[in-house]
């Protein structure tokens, strides 16, 4: 556990003590749960993969109204409890924008960054933010628009769903949200990973899920135009849950962006690229800047 402004974070480390941090930002809903496929291969690299519990998520306290932007304090609190004074960060679906809140926010400890399958903000001039999602993206995301009154019903409803969700029951509880080639990615050891992160996610109440839902139809509290932390912008072409749009428009208005488009993959199925995501990720680390460990 780590504090901050008085709240209790869940945190969960794995890998070499003097590595470069990874910091690993789940996507909604998700908790902190170990997840091998991507642990193991950053070890390799020498990282040490650091991700937390949202507020609200399992044992992380609520953080009530909060925006994406407020996370960058919660993870300037984990880097000091762990002595790390750099970074590398990586969001995946709704951890995407909270991770370029890090590269826009905190610059000068977060030396690169990746998002994978990416939700661009709500207000995106020109992006028809629904087009080619999934029916329960658009039911969810258009009872946040109306408000915490409207979307928490609904995720009470599906917090049922998930609470005792199974490794074999995920593909389905997912609905019309995954492709074919998601469905494929969802078996054996990952497709436990996943079940694992949504019910630890639902364990304790909607709460973090409701604030980020919330805090995505918001203004994110941050410029995209003005970030110079390099990040890669990962998207495939298949994805239900976060249509490849938004990783277009991504990859045109946030301004250090490195587009990677992956026309047959969808939004799980990128886990099938994470080596190549870290490598590309290192990569981006310039050599004009310090990097104190």
């Amino acid at each position: 556990m780590v504090a901050c402004k008085g709240r209790r974070i869940e945190v969960l480390v794995d890998g070499p003590e003097d590595g470069l941090v990874l910091l690993f930002h789940n996507g909604t809903p998700s908790a902190a749960v170990p997840m091998p496929q991507l642990t193991a291969p950053a070890a390799n690299r020498g990282l040490r993969t650091v991700t937390y519990s949202r507020p609200g998520y399992a044992t992380s306290a609520p953080d009530r109204g909060r925006s994406v932007a407020d996370a960058v304090a919660d993870t300037e609190a984990i880097l000091d409890a762990l002595g790390a004074r750099q970074c590398v960060a990586m969001g995946w679906s709704g951890g995407g924008p909270h991770a370029l809140a890090c590269a826009a926010l905190m610059s000068e400890r977060c030396l690169a960054a990746a998002t994978l399958a990416s939700v661009a903000p709500h207000n995106a001039e020109g992006l028809d933010w629904f087009d080619g999602m999934g029916p329960e993206n658009v039911e969810e995301f258009g009872a946040a628009e109306q408000g915490a009154e409207a979307l928490a019903p609904l995720l009470e409803r599906w917090r049922s769903d998930l609470a005792e969700v199974t490794g074999e029951q995920v593909a389905a509880a997912l609905g019309g949200l995954v492709c074919g080639v998601d469905k494929v990615a969802l078996h054996d050891d990952f497709a436990e990973v996943m079940a694992a992160a949504f019910r630890r996610a639902v364990s304790t109440g909607i709460e973090g899920w409701l604030e980020d839902d919330l805090a995505f139809v918001r203004d994110w509290g941050f410029d995209l135009s003005a970030m110079r932390t390099p990040v890669a912008i990962w998207q495939g072409g298949q994805d239900r849950m976060v249509p490849l749009a938004h990783g277009r428009w991504l990859a045109e208005h946030v301004a250090s962006a490195q587009p990677r488009f992956m026309d047959d993959d969808g939004h799980v199925s990128l886990v099938h690229h994470i080596d190549h995501i870290l490598d590309d990720l290192l990569k981006l680390l310039t050599l004009d800047r310090p990097m104190v460990i």
